[in-house]
């Protein structure tokens, strides 16, 4: 029950900590268009880490004398706590980061959640299954973006060039199994992400092929988010995420 709870939380941390990146663009899009489009797909992933976290805060009170909820799984644990892609809590830089960032996220979620509608768990497949529709979506809207900034001006070109220079570290982690993650595999339950890589690797080729870009040479990756090691870059996100409730403690609207 812990492997799946972990898995479980990996999951909704890091569509978590991605919207809060996000949500810090709300009014400052680049048009109100593409504002209003980053807010949506903000929208998408927070519906989808609660349907997780309500999930996973179930299984955990069925399991141990601690009542949690899902406010108090994205309110009140500390950094070590949580299993966020170091991916996600990236900073947003400027527009183009934001976008890779996201294409990066979306492609491997879009073959994370196509495989994960055929688990056993059938909480996990149906989440999988609704929240597929709009992956769909965020891949397609972040990788019109990376073509159009790829193989539009100079300027957007240079900015989408070391934005991927930037996150490309991140990325390895995606497909880099923790020991909850492998548990989940032999139940059925986890699809195995160590064979996502190469459908990623090629739909992510094919957009910055069309963007006229190239992929960076592999090389070191980060990794330690999926097992509670962050940047220090969590701990702010962390801190205005969770500012209102550890306050003032149980507030209520």
């Amino acid at each position: 029950m812990e492997q799946l709870i972990n898995y479980i939380l990996q999951l909704a941390d890091s569509n978590l900590i991605l919207t809060q990146r996000n949500a810090a663009w709300c009014g400052h899009g680049p048009i109100l268009e593409q504002d209003i489009a980053i807010t949506n797909i903000t929208l998408d992933l927070i519906g989808q880490s609660r349907n997780f976290y309500q999930y996973a805060a179930k299984l955990i009170n069925e399991s141990t004398d601690t009542k949690v909820t899902e406010d108090s799984l994205a309110y009140l644990r500390t950094e070590r706590e949580f299993k966020n892609l170091l991916l996600t809590e990236q900073e947003n830089g400027d527009w183009a980061q934001t976008i890779v960032r996201q294409f990066f996220y979306s492609v491997y979620q879009y073959f994370l959640y196509e495989k994960m509608q055929h688990s056993r768990d059938e909480q996990l497949a149906g989440i999988a299954a609704k929240s597929l529709k709009e992956v769909t979506y965020h891949v397609t809207w972040s990788g019109e973006w990376v073509i159009r900034l790829g193989d539009g001006t100079a300027e957007s070109k240079e900015r989408i060039e070391k934005a991927i220079i930037e996150l490309w570290p991140y990325t390895g982690e995606m497909f880099l199994p923790e020991a909850y993650e492998i548990s989940m595999v032999s139940a059925g339950i986890a699809p195995d992400i160590t064979l996502l890589k190469n459908e990623w690797y090629k739909k992510v080729t094919d957009i910055f092929e069309e963007a006229t870009i190239s992929l960076p040479k592999d090389g070191f990756m980060q990794t330690g988010g999926k097992n509670g090691v962050h940047t220090e870059k969590l701990g702010y996100i962390l801190s205005d995420l969770q500012y209102l409730q550890r306050t003032y403690p149980n507030a209520t609207w």
